[in-house]
């Protein structure tokens, strides 16, 4: 099974090495020296990993055969694929691959059908499982612990608990300037408004 783990950004000196946007909770697994990691445009690829270093709190990579600034700037915006074992799992039992995560059922802790996964967004603070509802509508899951209570491989099933709104807009909470005011119309004690 294939897996991005990484997306080549900008050049990164004159010597040929470039930024990269990890993708994997496994950078020093998937991206160390001597990987070879398929490409996507497949014609810049393979690229085998020379050396690797942090700066700055980025990464940076050199790739064997990329040896000045104009070959690493073509680079630019490649994606980075390994090839993964699927029975390979997480160190961490708390965390999932991608593959894992797709297509499983999500519920309600009450075992109220919600949808199935088809998607899952990483973003820089939270990833989102994108779910499919049964009518065909989408809603966006936020993937932190207080919503996913429980991720279950055996049963193939996610469980949520949303907060009001995140899944129903009828369940929504609305908060309007009369629940702020007191029977009289007065502002209710102890509220600024």
């Amino acid at each position: 099974m294939q897996l991005v783990v990484a997306r080549i950004g900008r050049a990164h000196g004159i010597k040929g090495e470039v930024t990269v946007e990890v993708r994997t909770d496994e950078p020093e697994l998937r991206l160390g020296p001597g990987a070879v990691l398929a490409t996507e445009p497949a014609g810049a690829g393979p690229l085998t990993i020379e050396t690797g270093r942090v700066h700055s709190g980025r990464l940076l990579l050199r790739f064997e055969g990329v040896r000045d600034r104009t070959a690493a700037e073509a680079l630019r915006n490649t994606l980075l694929i390994a090839e993964v074992d699927p029975a390979e799992l997480p160190e961490d039992p708390e965390e999932f691959y991608d593959h894992q995560l797709m297509d499983l059922d999500v519920v309600l802790a009450d075992g109220t059908e919600v949808g199935r996964i088809t998607e899952i967004t990483h973003l820089p603070s939270q990833d989102l499982f994108i779910v499919e509802r049964p009518d065909g509508s989408e809603v966006m899951i936020p993937f932190v612990e207080e919503i996913v209570t429980e991720i279950d491989l055996a049963e193939q099933r996610a469980v949520i608990t949303p907060p009001p709104g995140l899944i129903d807009a009828s369940q929504a909470v609305i908060a309007s300037a009369r629940d702020d005011e007191g029977d009289d119309g007065a502002p209710a004690a102890g509220k600024d408004v």
